[in-house]
Formats: structure tokens, sequence, C-alpha cells
């Protein structure tokens, strides 16, 4: 049996990526399938489902700064947003119940709040794939929308403990040691090597943050995020991170797998199906319009707005719980399954074109923006090259042409934190996002001879390339791939250079040590 949801899954998710939507759209489908063809899930599924969300959440502290969950627009749009939509559900489940457009609209006002409540939060895991994909963790859009979810993630625990009567027990408050005991793990986290020793204790971590709150009654998944924090500031993190994310995805299909075995739709619930899904239009301009309000731009508002713009899967934790208390009917449970998954593949598809929507778009959506919170963008005075992307590749390819071409080269990079470090390290860097065709308006490419893209994602570098020509660019473009097959469509758009840093490595190994050859041969 375990063979054969994973080879449906694999071939649901492989035929919806021919589309060019994302995988998890198929698995989505494949759990209704198999569901419907009278599969039986085995606890392996649940299981790898749980290990799935629970690495996620660790993976999200390891790169969470506590700093931004303090922030206004993250914290206060959270509740706010909650409240506001709370309000405009109820408002819309009474009208539709009293024009009698469902049976299923007719409910009483107890229910129809554990709906809406139910329906206010974004779903974690749809959120952080898009993100990942894109590149865009550590872009702003990117970490408002993460700390948003970690907010909702915190009132989810509180409506817990208050719904289940569940009072953490009173040795919770020792979890406060994990602190004093800080120094420690970081110790061990040095001298744990590269190899797979690291990802061993990454699963350690994680597992066993979630076990050690699990064992004081609070929510498991809330361990491994605070445990993944304590991680966050040490050197190795981000490499910590990449270890675990291809095991992460791995469990994560179960998820998604688990989502399509909740329940079955009927015909007849169609109509309130459709009628919850279209509500995610409102649940995107009330973020939209609370972000705005708080001074954030047009186009970070928009980002972020359109990635929280889905349900989450505790939605469907919120509906079980109001079934086995008698609060909610099972076709309530049915309905929000279904829109939940829905929502996946509408916020899935939109997103991946949000940054072409935006270009079209970009004079409406920050006519709505506040006096002085437009994007400010340091120009790079002086550049003829730019760098696109300063990790380990951008910053050895910067260090490599500086020497001779000096303030010729300058480095972009999204991450304002990185940006700081750098510019205090002593390098040329701008802030800025590749894939905004404002950036590349304002920076004006008149003297930009020579555009390197260092960037992560394959996703982000094409998006890059749409930018680069709707800008009018008409200089080179040299880029890094992984895969062959990445080179080869990059080179079909139209990328000058495509440098592929796994199997074209060996060649600059052998440049950089050219020079030793004739020294080892005079001492033979």
């Amino acid at each position: 049996m375990d063979f054969l949801w994973i080879l449906v899954a694999f071939l649901f998710g492989f035929a919806v990526k021919q589309f060019g939507m994302p995988p998890l759209v198929g698995y989505l489908i494949a759990g209704f399938g198999l569901h419907g063809f009278g599969v039986t899930p085995e606890s392996s599924l649940d299981t790898l489902a749980s290990i799935g969300i629970t690495l996620m959440l660790f993976t999200i502290g390891l790169k969470l700064n506590v700093e931004a969950l303090l922030k206004p627009e993250v914290w206060a749009t959270s509740l706010i947003h909650t409240g506001i939509w709370s309000a405009v559900v109820v408002a819309g489940v009474v009208l539709f119940g009293w024009i009698g457009l469902s049976e299923y609209f007719d409910l009483t006002l107890q229910t129809t709040l554990l709906v809406a409540f139910a329906l206010s939060f974004s779903s974690t895991v749809c959120v952080i794939k898009m993100l990942e994909e894109a590149s865009e963790l550590k872009a702003r859009h990117g970490k408002i929308a993460v700390g948003i979810l970690v907010i909702q993630d915190i009132v989810a625990v509180i409506f817990l403990v208050a719904s289940t009567g569940k009072i953490p027990s009173v040795w919770a408050i020792g979890l406060l040691g994990l602190w004093l005991i800080r120094p420690v793990i970081h110790q061990v986290f040095t001298r744990v090597g590269h190899g797979e020793l690291l990802p061993l204790m990454g699963f350690f971590l994680a597992l066993g943050g979630a076990e050690l709150f699990e064992a004081v009654k609070m929510k498991g998944d809330l361990g491994a995020l605070l445990i993944g924090m304590l991680l966050a500031p040490h050197a190795k993190a981000a490499e910590l991170y990449k270890s675990l994310i291809g095991f992460k995805d791995v469990f994560l299909i179960g998820f998604f797998l688990s989502i399509g075995f909740t329940a079955l739709p009927t015909a007849d619930m169609i109509i309130p199906v459709l009628v919850v899904t279209l509500l995610l239009v409102i649940k995107f301009m009330i973020f939209f319009v609370l972000l705005l309000g708080f001074r954030v731009s047009g186009r970070t508002s928009y980002l972020s707005s359109l990635a929280l713009t889905n349900f989450s899967e505790f939605g469907l934790i919120v509906a079980s719980l109001s079934v086995d208390n008698g609060w909610l009917s099972d076709d309530w449970l049915v309905i929000i399954a279904v829109s939940m998954s829905l929502s996946f593949v509408v916020s899935s598809f939109l997103y991946r074109r949000a940054h072409h929507f935006y270009a079209l778009y970009k004079d409406l959506v920050n006519q709505f923006e506040r006096p002085g919170a437009h994007t400010r963008f340091d120009k790079p005075e002086g550049a003829e090259i730019l760098i696109l992307g300063m990790g380990r590749v951008g910053k050895g390819a910067y260090q490599a042409l500086d020497h001779d071409l000096g303030k010729r080269v300058w480095g972009i990079e999204s991450d304002a934190e990185r940006v700081t470090k750098l510019k205090e390290e002593g390098f040329r860097v701008a802030a800025g996002d590749a894939d905004d065709l404002e950036f590349w308006e304002r920076v004006g490419n008149e003297r930009i001879s020579l555009v390197m893209m260092a960037l992560p994602s394959h996703f982000e570098i094409k998006g890059t390339l749409e930018m680069l020509r709707l800008s009018g660019y008409q200089g080179k473009v040299a880029a890094v791939a992984r895969y062959e097959d990445e080179r080869q469509e990059l080179i079909d758009l139209g990328v000058d250079v495509v440098f592929n840093y796994y199997s074209e490595v060996g060649a600059g190994f052998a440049a950089e040590s050219r020079h030793l050859i004739g020294t080892a041969s005079s001492d033979w």
C-alpha cells in the first residue's frame, strides 16, 4: 500500500509539473483520488505528515528573526486581520442563510464564529513552499508573511488550550532553561562537522523539541519552531537548513496526501465550497489594506498578502475539534477540507505569476500607498557590472572582479540584513529585488554592460530575465545553473553565458591551480 500512494503521488506530481504548476497540487489531487477509489491510508502516512510539518517549522525557526515578530506590521496585522475577517465571514454567512443560498449556511452564531475562525489562518506549509521555490524567505515580503504565520501559530496554541481545557503542565516553566543550555547546543553544533551527523542533529533537535513540548502538554510543532530559533544565530544555520530541505519536502508529501483522505465532497456541497473559496479575494484585500496602513510599500503589501491568500491546515484541526465537541456538523469538515485544497491550487498558481502581475499593474497597486512608504533603492553609482545575489557564489564573483575593475562592480542583494553586513565588510552592495521591474527602472541600465545572476533559484532567475526584458536592458547577461537542463533552458531564453557550478567547478579549480605547475616541476 505504501508503494501505491508513493506511485500515485509521483504520477500526479509529475503530471501537474508539466503544466507549470508546483507538484503539491498533484499531491492534493492524488489524495482525493486515492480516497475516491476506496484506498484506506495507513498510519505511516500520518507519521510522515507529522514529521514533515515538524521539520518545516524547525527550518522556519532557523531563518527567523525574533525582532521581526515585534514589528506592528506583523503582530498587529495578524491579530486585526483575524478580527475583521471573522466579522466579514459571520456577516456573509448570515446573509447567505437569509437568502436561502444553501442549507449549509443555516448556522448558529457560535458555529459561524468557529467556521470564520478556522478559515482566518493561512497555510504555513503552502506559504513556505511558495517562498522557498522563489527564494524569497529573506525578502521583506517573505519575512512579513512568515512573521504573520508565526503569530497565527501562537493564536492557534491559545485556542487549542482554551477549547480542549488542556492547561500546560507546571513543568512547562522549565522550558525557559533551553535558553541557558543554548551555548552547549551551539558548541555541539559547531563540532558536528559537515557530513551525515549534521542532518541527523537537525532531526534530533526538531523531533526532540516537539516531543519535549508535548511532554509538558504544549503544541509540539511550536517546540520545533523555538528550537530552530535558538540555532538561527549560529554560522552553520544556513548549512543545516539546506541539509534538511530534501527530507522535509519528501515527508510533506504525506501531509498533502492526507488532506485528500480527510473527506470527500458531495454534489450539494459545490455551492458552499465555491462561496468559501471566493472569500479568498476578501482575505487578500484585508491583508493588503492592513499592511498599507502600517506604511508597508505597495509591492511588499501585495506580495505578502498574495502569499497569505489561502486557508490553513489548522482550519481542519479547529473543524475536527468542533465536530468532536458537537459544535459543528461533519459536512462543514468536508467543506473546509475541499476549500483549503482549492485555496492551495489558486494560491500556488497566482504566486508563480505575482511579479509579472505587479510589473503590469504596479501603478494601480502603488496608488494606495501611504506617503513615504514606497520602496527606496540605493543607486549603484558608477556601476557597469551588477552581480545579483551576494551569497557565496556572488561574493566570490565580486571579489574576483573587484581587483581589476574596482568601483565598476556592484553587488545587489534582497536581504536587508545581509546588505548591512556586507557594507560593514567593505563591499559595494545595494539593496534591491532583482525580479522587481521598478528596481531596474530606477537603477537605469544605460551604463550597465553586464548583469551576472548568482541567484539560488532557477525560478527567480527566469523572473529576473523577464524584468530585464521589460525594462529594455540591452547588455550582456551571465547566470549560474545547477543542472544541465536548467543551463540549456537559460541559454534558450537568451542568456549569453551560463555557468554550471556542479559540472564546471573542476575547470575553475584547475584554473586557480595552474600557476602551481611550474613550481612543482622545478622541484622534481
